[in-house]
């Protein structure tokens, strides 16, 4: 065959895999678009899933209303398994996670289910840990905490919404750990969640609370009397915290992002997946969404689709690593 002819061969080939490609109907919004918010009403969940229904407008994105059906059990595990084992096709059906989900992956406790077993579409926003004390606290920043822990462990007490090798305590054990002594020996409080740690704050029932940045920042807005000494992000955070020094800033790298997003079932269909992709790109692009998520308490993180993948499987490589660390890991 001439040059010629094979050029134009490759070049009709190409035309036809194209035309074939735009043949395929592009994927319509659907029909009953829901929200799984894995726990009881009230919380992290279902505030994720407030914000997908908030941004994702109807007549807009959706051609119906998004509804939220809550499905407790495990901090996510429930939801993620039958996801998974139940309902792995249903293009409607987004599903919130956070971070917390991503730590218990990799702590084991979605049993036999990893971070590859379900289609990550979109995050949505982040918080970050945050060093808090009490205003009258003697310490006026993260290295004089550092100091009275090195000191004497057994005179500060950290308190926080969770038990052993939940994100706020592991936030409480590596600050510890940064302070040069056994995590063992940390003494920790668990609460029911941050609005009863602040109480025992308040009360000295606990010095040091691990908390989450924008949540903390809107109990500074009601006037309570506290000082954040760090927050274990990159970079200082914009807005209401933006005189606050990272721990990274103040000699002490802990980073601890606390992502909020959505994913799907493993056999959804690539374009029922992508509309979802290309929909959330879409809706986080706009001045509306950064309100709704500025007022949700919530800093951008804007990551979809592959980037979205490749991220959280890192971050559950780093958890693996540091639950193994911390003798998390169930075998």
């Amino acid at each position: 065959m001439k040059p010629t002819v094979r050029l134009r061969a490759a070049t009709y080939a190409a035309a036809m895999i194209f035309a074939g490609l735009a043949a395929q109907p592009a994927a319509a919004a659907p029909e009953r678009p829901e929200c799984i918010a894995p726990a009881k009403p009230g919380g992290g969940f279902d505030l994720t899933c407030k914000i997908a229904q908030g941004g994702l407008q109807e007549g807009k994105y959706l051609n119906g209303a998004m509804r939220t059906v809550y499905m407790p059990g495990g901090i996510g595990a429930v939801a993620y398994n039958t996801i998974i084992a139940q309902r792995p096709a249903e293009a409607g059906t987004i599903v919130a996670f956070s971070g917390g989900s991503l730590l218990n992956i990799a702590q084991g406790k979605f049993g036999r289910y990893t971070e590859s077993d379900v289609r990550w579409v979109s995050g949505i926003g982040t918080d970050y840990g945050a060093v808090v004390v009490r205003k009258d606290a003697p310490w006026k920043d993260l290295k004089g905490l550092m100091a009275a822990i090195k000191a004497d462990p057994t005179k500060v007490v950290f308190g926080a919404g969770g038990t052993i090798g939940s994100q706020d305590w592991m936030k409480a054990a590596l600050t510890a750990r940064a302070a040069g002594i056994d995590y063992k020996t940390m003494r920790f409080v668990a609460f029911e969640g941050g609005g009863e740690t602040l109480t025992a704050l308040q009360g000295g029932h606990v010095q040091v609370y691990s908390g989450d940045a924008g949540e903390v920042a809107s109990v500074l807005d009601a006037g309570v009397p506290i000082r954040i000494l760090a927050v274990f992000s990159e970079q200082r955070l914009p807005g209401r915290l933006a005189d606050v020094p990272t721990a990274k800033e103040q000699g002490f790298d802990i980073q601890w992002p606390i992502i909020r997003g959505f994913y799907v079932g493993p056999k959804v269909a690539d374009a029922d997946y992508q509309w979802w992709v290309v929909t959330f790109d879409k809706m986080m692009a706009t001045p509306e969404f950064a309100k709704l998520r500025e007022e949700r308490g919530l800093f951008p993180f804007n990551k979809t689709g592959k980037d979205l993948d490749g991220y959280i499987k890192q971050q559950v490589a780093e958890y693996r690593k540091l639950a193994d660390e911390f003798g998390l890991v169930r075998k």
